[in-house]
């Protein structure tokens, strides 16, 4: 018998019928013999639903308020869930983040899990249940519900995968697993079979939607294995499991691109040190995080900071940097959303020499401008206008091979 954690995204669960067809899954793989836990987001649309409300109060309801508006999206989810598996005539048991308990810091929206109790899974599990569970909801340290922030049911599934040491996590979708790049944008973009946890999270980080990029994190640190598949076949989907020798033989395995990205530029900044803690201790305290850091060479003791951030963070970084400005003596900040980000991921690109000259030769011949480059070990990253992403995105995945059944290698 196998401890197995599933998660289903919200088209997945987005109407009863739908509802249906992913309780028949989940009763088949329980008949195989498998314990099941699963997660299960809000119905397709549901959360947005329930901004709009909010927003129709107010341009900026109170985040402690707005979580136990959201968690109710995940509510309903579970409980229609468990009405139709208790139909079918099966045992199941629904619990909210509270009940299971997922715990988690007082960073409302964006709450990170501190600690996953184990008890009433277990006990639940050990009465041959189904378990239902709602994903993208925790408890903080005050008993005040807080909510993981986008994707923050990926992050639910993982965190009880790991600590109930399940065998997989499997994550289900509407794509069939970790494609080389977008398929909308790129239609010879290839399904992966497998992609090692540091690729994941260059992707997840870089604006693939496939996983939310915090539930790779942990799934690296506790060697989670995860199962990227379709929802809607039975089709096996992409494994994200710890490196391999064949995996360094690859030399690039995807195309990435993040259109949610803004940046932002202080201008004429005193050089001295301990500026850039000024400058960017606010932002954090803020809750917001920063991407790319980019600071120019100093002339007359003075110098420029660019860094980007995401286009929803854009608004309430730039009233902050003006602030801190104001308190440098900086010259001015500007700001700039026309901006998208791509990039070129690979484990087999440590210890390959020239992947960086490609990267910028293609991009220098359909004459797209970079405005900032970032690299680690395993990616090279380069901010452009927004409006030629898909450009870049095509003309990358086609010089690094990806289009080809058999990857590049060196």
């Amino acid at each position: 018998m196998a401890l197995i954690v599933q998660k289903y995204g919200g088209t997945s669960v987005g109407s009863v019928d739908k509802m249906k067809a992913v309780a028949k899954r989940v009763i088949e793989c329980s008949q195989e013999g498998n314990q099941l836990v699963v997660i299960l987001s809000a119905m397709a649309g549901q959360t947005d639903r329930l901004i709009q409300l909010a927003g129709e109060i107010t341009d900026h309801p109170d985040p402690r308020e707005l979580d136990v508006l959201l968690s109710t999206g995940e509510q309903v989810s579970i409980a229609l869930f468990a009405m139709i598996i208790k139909s079918m005539g099966y045992d199941v048991r629904s619990l909210l983040g509270f009940q299971v308990a997922v715990l988690t810091d007082r960073l409302y929206g964006k709450a990170r899990i501190r600690k996953v109790e184990t008890a009433r899974l277990k006990r639940e599990l050990k009465r041959n249940r189904i378990v239902a569970v709602a994903g993208f909801q925790g408890l903080d340290s005050h008993s005040d519900i807080t909510t993981l922030g986008r994707g923050g049911s990926d992050t639910t599934a993982v965190a009880i995968a790991a600590v109930l040491n399940a065998e997989v996590c499997e994550i289900y979708t509407d794509v069939n697993g970790v494609y080389t790049t977008d398929p909308h944008i790129c239609p010879k973009a290839r399904k992966l079979d497998a992609i090692s946890y540091d690729e994941m999270l260059e992707m997840a980080s870089l604006g693939a939607r496939v996983m939310e990029i915090r539930s790779v994190e942990f799934a690296k640190k506790y060697n989670v294995s995860i199962h990227v598949r379709s929802s809607f076949s039975k089709e096996r989907g992409t494994m994200v499991v710890a490196e391999t020798m064949d995996m360094e033989k690859v030399l690039v395995s995807g195309v990435a691109y993040n259109k949610d990205e803004a940046r932002i530029t202080v201008k004429k900044v005193p050089d001295n040190p301990g500026i850039a803690s000024q400058i960017f201790k606010p932002i954090g305290e803020a809750g917001v995080v920063v991407d790319m850091i980019v600071q120019n060479t100093s002339e007359d003791g003075l110098t420029d900071v660019t860094f980007t951030v995401s286009k929803s963070d854009f608004y309430n970084t730039m009233k902050v940097v003006r602030d801190v400005a104001l308190e440098i003596g900086a010259e001015k900040v500007l700001g700039d959303e026309d901006i998208s980000k791509v990039s070129i991921i690979g484990v087999g690109m440590r210890s390959h020499a020239g992947v960086a000259q490609t990267m910028f030769e293609t991009l220098f011949r359909e004459n797209i401008n970079i405005l900032m480059i970032s690299t680690s070990e395993i990616k090279i990253s380069c901010v452009i206008e927004e409006k030629y992403t898909e450009l870049a995105v095509r003309s990358l995945h086609k010089v690094f091979g990806l289009h080809n059944e058999k990857l590049q290698e060196r």
